[in-house]
């Protein structure tokens, strides 16, 4: 019987599970996680704060999840070491287990730069867990003035969360304008003006230099007082793991279209890992929901001895604020064509190059995005398609007949 081991207990791990055991259904399956809670979205742990869902909805799968896949859950412990050549991991307990294939879902932890005098404040707290919003829940009131270091998607959607529940927001963020890393100049101003409108108050162009206490100085000489604060700074892929055994990457865990390491029987998935966006053609760190499954459960399949591949990936965010979304998708590269439709309430642009759909910002219109990125990831020829019409309203009538047969008909 094959021993699996799964480091990581987030959407990625659970891709894992159900692709092994829709190849081995007899193997033994432990996973290890450093959170006392089953899988969960972690995209709405600031629906949780805002009050719009509860910790039984958050839940990714079932309550019989691991009990149906056979599945033994070690809680409250993390990996500390791979021994590759022997082939078992040990934990920080010195427990140890033996694997033939393991798989490395470690996702990734927050970056807080360093900042004077940051050890002086008491209520700080970062926005990546279900343990976070519990701790950050416990202090707030509605006297309470919430600093957030980062403006981009999640300390945007703690500001949201927290929006109604304290007296004040102000973010700040030393890139010149919200959700720089999706989002260019107009969008991105579009989607500011948006949140102003909501009560949320911004310092762009600057951070946080300095604290003592409750009083944070700002890099451009302003201050701003606050109770609590949220360090949203950015994540660093946890590959700390993988690296000290010996394996490769960069920024993430180098990865192979079936998710392997550059170690034996060693796979890895989800925000740690590094792979290789098709629209922009390079190799990036994606720390994405639908991406972290796909390549868990890609991972999971060759494990058990299958044959899959995750060879179409990119970088893809749907988020919204206030009522009003945002879906981008792909890349923009160097010499692309750009149409645009936009006016107050919305704005479209679609990047092109060599006859390929490479990406889009869609900002107040989200009807049948789906198309737009099946163009992204099939990197179908646009001349193939009615793209004038697409360009227009995304339909599947202007698709071409092969295509429509294909996703209607099921045709290969």
């Amino acid at each position: 019987m094959k021993r699996y081991i799964i480091i990581g207990n987030g959407v990625a791990a659970a891709g894992c599970i159900e692709g092994i055991r829709s190849v081995d259904a007899e193997g033994s399956i432990t996973v290890i996680s450093a959170e006392n809670h089953p899988v969960y979205c972690r995209p709405l742990i600031s629906y949780y704060l805002e009050q719009k869902t509860d910790l039984k909805r958050m839940q990714y799968r079932a309550d019989s999840f691991y009990a149906d896949h056979h599945v033994n859950l070690v809680c409250g412990r993390s990996a500390a070491e791979i021994r590759a050549e022997e082939k078992e991991i040990v934990l920080d307990n010195g427990d140890s287990f033996s694997y033939d294939a393991l798989c490395c879902c470690t996702g990734s932890s927050p970056f807080v730069p360093p900042m004077t005098g940051l050890d002086t404040v008491e209520n700080k707290f970062s926005f990546m867990t279900i343990d976070d919003t519990l701790a950050l829940e416990q202090v707030i009131t509605p006297d309470s003035r919430v600093l957030i270091i980062g403006a981009g998607l999640i300390g945007l959607k703690c500001a949201e969360g927290l929006h109604g529940r304290v007296k004040s927001i102000t973010v700040c963020d030393l890139a010149p304008r919200v959700l720089s890393s999706i989002l260019d100049d107009k969008c991105a101003a579009m989607m500011q003006k948006h949140l102003e409108a909501n009560g949320i108050s911004f310092l762009l162009g600057t951070s946080a230099k300095e604290f003592s206490g409750n009083h944070a100085v700002m890099q451009n000489g302003a201050e701003v007082d606050f109770d609590v604060l949220v360090l949203a700074v950015g994540v660093r892929a946890n590959t700390a793991l993988v690296k000290n055994a010996g394996g490769a990457g960069g920024r993430g865990i180098a990865v192979s279209d079936a998710c392997e390491t550059s170690l034996p029987d060693i796979y890895a998935a989800g925000d740690c890992t590094e792979y290789h966006d098709i629209s922009s053609d390079t190799v990036k760190v994606m720390a994405l929901m639908p991406n972290a499954y796909m390549q868990g459960h890609t991972a999971g399949v060759n494990m058990a001895g299958g044959s899959a591949v995750f060879d179409n990936a990119i970088p893809m965010n749907s988020i919204g604020f206030f009522g009003l979304h945002c879906h981008t998708a792909g890349s923009q590269p160097e010499g692309c064509e750009m149409y645009e439709e936009a006016d107050e309430q919305h704005i479209k642009r679609l990047f092109i190059k060599d006859d390929r759909l490479t990406g889009f910002m869609l900002i107040g219109q989200m009807h049948r995005t789906g198309i737009y990125t099946a163009l992204i990831r099939s990197q179908t020829p646009l001349s193939s398609v009615d793209f004038a019409r697409l360009k227009i309203e995304p339909q599947l009538a202007a698709m071409g007949r092969a295509y429509r047969d294909k996703v209607l008909k099921g045709a290969v």
